[in-house]
């Protein structure tokens, strides 16, 4: 099976290290700058608590060197995919299966007939402001991921394995599938713990509905998980953030029936920990705010409901965010 990942940051580059160690795939991988370098001078590099093995990839920054493909992993930063999708065209055939392995909600989530009840099917301009994604994209080639692994990169095409090796996979039109269970067997091989499921809009709405909060006030505050649930107050607002975010699910086909101090309990044994967006400011990189906090606010604002308390997040961490040169606003068409 030929696979190529678009994007080898911590998530890319251990997919794609698994995934060649395995020796079930042809790895590419579609890279620039220094990661670029790394990759075609060492392969991949991955770190685990198990001991440090390398893998070989085919690297290139032009992906009509690699070729059609018949799985492509997208692992990009969110705000990075608009402006990549054009250039993944060549990667994709009639029978390349899509699998982005990205924070948030996708540029799809919204546009799947009758998956939103009551609610026609719209596009998400927080995530796709000009509709490039989906053009680029086609929808009923998409597999919908949600990410259960702890990784980080401490230089370029060197990955540092945490914890986790679970992604839960589903069609974004719901069901099963030939295709599906052909991807979760590679990936199973590769020693991932993969959970098919048969409504991933739920499982990715399920992380959201925590991540909205979490990751947002960790960055503006600098605080770990354990402080913030900590302080009762910053605890309450959050409460409050997450009901406004179930009722955005239950218009969507998405209804959370677990209450926000219950996820809290279970967010609480992370401990010490320095959500995704946290390390993203340490690190000076971009704020992958908007398919987290901006989609959900951008559904509210078109289901009519209203959403002070997501709003206040959003507002306080895109102008810290722009503040400190990690964000900047897109024109939506």
């Amino acid at each position: 099976m030929k696979i190529a990942i678009a994007g080898a940051g911590a998530i890319g580059c251990f997919l794609g290290s698994r995934l060649a160690l395995s020796g079930r795939a042809e790895v590419s991988a579609l890279a620039r700058g220094e990661t670029l370098a790394a990759l075609r001078q060492n392969g991949f590099r991955l770190q685990t608590k198990e001991g440090s093995f390398s893998a070989p990839v085919a690297a290139s920054d032009d992906a009509s060197e690699l070729g059609v493909q018949d799985v492509l992993i997208i692992a990009v930063k969110g705000p990075a995919l608009p402006l990549l999708a054009p250039a993944l065209r060549p990667l994709i055939g009639a029978q390349t299966v899509i699998l982005p392995t990205m924070n948030g909600v996708p540029w799809w989530f919204c546009l799947v007939d009758g998956a939103l009840g009551k609610v026609a099917p719209f596009a998400l301009k927080s995530v796709d402001p000009h509709g490039t994604i989906n053009e680029c994209i086609p929808l009923q080639q998409t597999l919908g991921c949600v990410v259960h692994v702890g990784a980080s990169c401490p230089e370029p095409g060197v990955v540092r394995h945490a914890m986790g090796l679970e992604l839960i996979i589903g069609e974004a039109c719901g069901g099963n599938s030939a295709r599906m269970e052909a991807v979760t067997d590679v990936l199973t091989q590769a020693g991932l713990e993969i959970k098919p499921s048969a409504n991933i809009r739920y499982d990715i709405w399920y992380k959201l509905w925590g991540n909205l909060t979490m990751n947002p006030v960790s960055a503006i505050t600098g605080a770990t998980i354990d402080r913030l649930l900590a302080d009762p107050l910053v605890r309450s607002f959050c409460t409050t953030a997450m009901h406004e975010a179930a009722l955005i699910g239950e218009q969507i086909g998405c209804h959370v029936t677990q209450q926000p101090e219950d996820r809290h309990v279970i967010t609480a044994k992370l401990g010490a920990f320095k959500t995704s967006m946290l390390q993203d400011v340490e690190a000076g990189r971009r704020l992958e705010l908007d398919s987290i906090v901006g989609a959900a606010h951008e559904m509210g604002r078109h289901l009519g409901l209203k959403t002070p308390y997501i709003d206040a997040i959003l507002g306080l961490t895109r102008l810290f965010a722009m503040t400190h040169g990690l964000y900047t606003e897109v024109r939506r068409t």
